[in-house]
């Protein structure tokens, strides 16, 4: 069974002194490194948010605070502080990072208008990346899923590839989430269990 690892949205912006940094996010990458070194993945993914600098998620583009709720073609959104903006240092993936094993990037938020967490489409479910035809050319069966944040972009990534029709896998210590609300990580893990998503330690 071939398998891939898919590494989520490890960039500057989400790590340490980011402008929309994870707690405690820097501590997952020796992890990561380490499953690119000791798992023989036939495939490794790196996700990268890449929004224009007008990103309508943006609470400063909207004359909103951060963590303000506004609809948004017509579904809820969260207002977020800029972050990973094209062409920024903060959308650069974290230099600690071992980025030489990737073997395809993935880049989403790139439409103003609709935000997009997972790797797979975006929040609306109008457009997909190309991740699933590109895994599905490799025949990927199994995906390992890694990065930032557990409460957002790894959980509906996790998400699309069980309705993508993959076995997939998180690994915990592999993720960090945001905690907008207090205890948004145990009920994301509750979440992903019930819809089968396996977690590994």
């Amino acid at each position: 069974m071939k398998k891939a690892l898919i590494i989520v949205d490890v960039q500057n912006d989400f790590c340490e002194g980011g402008s929309l940094a994870v707690p405690d996010a820097n501590q997952i990458i020796p992890y990561i490194n380490l499953l690119m070194e000791d798992n023989n993945y036939d495939e490794i993914v790196l996700s990268q948010d890449w929004h224009p600098a007008n990103h309508k998620s943006f609470a400063s583009n909207n004359g909103r605070k951060v963590g303000d709720i506004i609809k948004l073609n017509g579904i809820n959104q969260f207002m977020w502080p800029d972050h990973c903006v094209q062409n920024t240092f903060g959308a650069e993936f974290q230099k600690d990072l071992n980025i030489e094993k990737a073997t395809h990037i993935v880049q989403k938020g790139l439409n103003i208008e609709i935000d997009s967490y997972s790797a797979f489409q975006d929040n609306n479910h109008f457009t997909k990346t190309d991740l699933d035809d590109y895994l599905k050319s490799k025949d990927i069966q199994l995906v390992e899923i890694v990065g930032l944040a557990l409460d957002y972009c790894v959980k509906y990534t996790c998400l699309d590839a069980v309705a993508n029709g993959y076995l997939t896998c998180l690994h915990f210590n592999g993720t960090k989430a945001v905690n907008a609300k207090p205890g948004n990580d145990k009920e994301t893990i509750f979440t992903l269990l019930q819809n089968g998503v396996t977690i590994l330690g």
